[in-house]
């Protein structure tokens, strides 16, 4: 369990900064070529959305559960790792 625990962190970790700047580049680069504005805005929101979630709140995230499960001990043993 503490593995899968853990595996799933480290997903969470680099795989969310991965997607989400990959979406923010992505967006980014497209912004420029699409002609209508109603598209314009959503690309915007999904730049802003890539880098808010996937760039800041996903390490943080991560960060903190991690804090957690080394300092928060269940039943006296630590599932850091």
């Amino acid at each position: 369990m503490a593995l899968t625990v853990r595996n799933l962190f480290t997903v969470i970790q680099f795989g969310g900064p991965l997607i989400g700047g990959v979406l923010a580049l992505g967006a980014t680069v497209a912004i420029p070529t699409v002609p209508r504005t109603d598209l314009k805005k959503e690309l915007k929101e999904i730049r802003n959305q890539g880098v808010i979630w996937g760039v800041i709140v996903a390490p943080l995230a991560t960060t903190i559960l991690q804090f957690i499960l080394n300092n928060v001990v269940a039943g006296g043993t630590s599932c850091g790792f």
